[in-house]
């Protein structure tokens, strides 16, 4: 596969707690340059992000980020605020307390208010699938399916491991057709991400394949 329709699935991220400005500049430098879906960065500098790259590339941004226990009404007001700020995609973080406790029905009107509020904007549904059993994994397409997000997405990267080619052949056989398939965290080589883009993934969420391209070391998410 070509590298540019590679970038042309990836979410150019940095999500680290001490991320400075210079840092998420350097990012939506890289992603105008090299053509990438978006730049996933931290809620706090989303602003500064839609402003200095004026709608060339699309801001996505993290709510509930990384442990997804927040309430409803927390998350919801992150998301229309990241959304006021200038974001166009909002990935958020399922409450797994919920879903080990089988509180499905929470979930899904988790997901459904947050949808609500994205509108036509692009929701994209974190599960962290290494703190689920493929059961799990199973009944959260089946919800991310019924809820109406537009992606289902492996991992924040914050949680001990990141995508697996076996979580999206698992994805891809449970989700509906309005579901996409983002695989996020640990994707280190052009070879990965190849592998997971010919699995059926749509968005690949990695900082490691523009510092390839960039001839840089491949380190971080």
């Amino acid at each position: 596969m070509d590298i540019k329709e590679i970038l042309k699935h990836v979410d150019h991220t940095l999500l680290l707690q001490g991320s400075t400005w210079e840092e998420i500049k350097q990012i939506c430098d890289d992603a105008m340059k090299y053509e990438t879906a978006s730049v996933c960065i931290t809620p706090s500098y989303v602003k500064e992000a839609a402003e200095y790259m004026n709608g060339r590339i699309p801001v996505c941004t993290v709510i509930g980020f990384p442990n997804g226990y927040m309430t409803t009404a927390a998350k919801e007001f992150e998301t229309k605020d990241a959304l006021a700020n200038g974001a166009s995609e909002i990935d958020m973080v399922i409450n797994i307390g919920w879903l080990k406790d089988k509180k499905y029905d929470l979930i899904e009107n988790e997901i459904k208010i947050l949808k609500a509020a994205c509108g036509d904007k692009i929701l994209k549904v974190i599960i962290e699938t290494c703190f689920l059993t493929d059961e799990e994994k199973i009944k959260m397409c089946e919800i991310v399916t019924s809820a109406g997000a537009d992606y289902i997405k492996t991992s924040t990267g914050f949680g001990g491991a990141g995508a697996t080619f076996a979580d999206i052949e698992l994805f891809a056989k449970h989700i509906g057709p309005n579901v996409k398939m983002k695989a996020a965290g640990g994707i280190s080589s052009i070879d990965d991400a190849e592998k997971f883009l010919a699995l059926g993934a749509d968005r690949l969420g990695t900082s490691r394949i523009v510092k390839i391209v960039k001839n840089e070391e491949a380190t971080g998410y």
